[in-house]
């Protein structure tokens, strides 16, 4: 969260931040939230994910005002994005997969055409990003691999691009991956260190797998300043299309 309160400040935006206890309850957490959507002062927010799990997210998500919303993960937000395949949208798109999508465009690489793989059907990653891999212009095939998935490795293998975002430390391995394929580490998690006994951050491509790709974007460090680029974004359009309105 600093981060993203420190890329606000760079670029000469005014930033809250409301640290809240993990006991809270879903009541007292829906009524900070309509303190934001009723503040004229805001005119964009998120809610830092993930939640405690005594919390219900999909009803966080729904309480944000969609035109408040800067991670772009509103139903009402995701629905437009499964209605639009070709026109401009007018509303905020999800942080992370747009980020995925940019990082790849900006580094010379054209998603048109190929056979992209993501690995996990979460609401922040998985599902959104095939919303987006299928607009015609990304014009991607996109296949969202879980744990129902059969013939996994297969499915895998036949990629030119993967998306890793499960969570899980290091579950993408090397026989897993084509030779040349492109890899993007999207999930985290935090783990015990084998060499040192101590937790750390790992991302879930293996270092063997990344070792048979032709482009690598590890995590930490690849997506996630693209993410946070890509909040800044719907935070500067949110507040400009509720300028126009007003």
């Amino acid at each position: 969260m600093g981060a993203k309160h420190r890329d606000c400040a760079e670029i000469g935006i005014n930033s809250i931040r409301v640290d809240l206890p993990a006991d809270i309850t879903q009541e007292e957490l829906e009524a900070e939230i309509d303190k934001l959507n009723h503040d004229p002062a805001c005119t964009s927010y998120i809610v830092q994910l993930p939640l405690p799990k005594h919390l219900d997210t999909n009803r966080i998500l729904e309480k944000i005002a969609p035109e408040k919303d800067a991670d772009g993960l509103h139903p009402t937000n995701l629905g437009k994005l499964v209605l639009n395949v070709s026109e401009p949208l007018d509303s905020p798109l999800p942080c992370t997969p747009n980020g995925v999508i940019e990082l790849v465009k900006r580094h010379g690489i054209d998603w048109n055409g190929k056979n992209v793989v993501v690995l996990g059907r979460g609401i922040t990653v998985g599902r959104p990003l095939g919303l987006l891999l299928t607009r015609r212009e990304i014009n991607a095939t996109a296949t969202l691999a879980h744990t129902g998935t059969q013939n996994l490795d297969e499915v895998l293998r036949q990629a030119d691009v993967i998306v890793a975002a499960v969570g899980v430390p290091h579950v993408l391995k090397a026989d897993q991956v084509k030779d040349g394929a492109i890899l993007l580490d999207v999930g985290v998690s935090r783990a015990e260190d084998p060499e040192t006994g101590k937790k750390k951050l790992f991302g879930d491509v293996s270092p063997e797998a990344a070792a048979k790709a032709s482009w690598v974007s590890p995590n930490p460090g690849g997506v996630g300043p693209m993410t946070r680029a890509e909040l800044l974004v719907n935070v500067v359009e949110t507040a400009e299309r509720q300028a126009a309105k007003n």
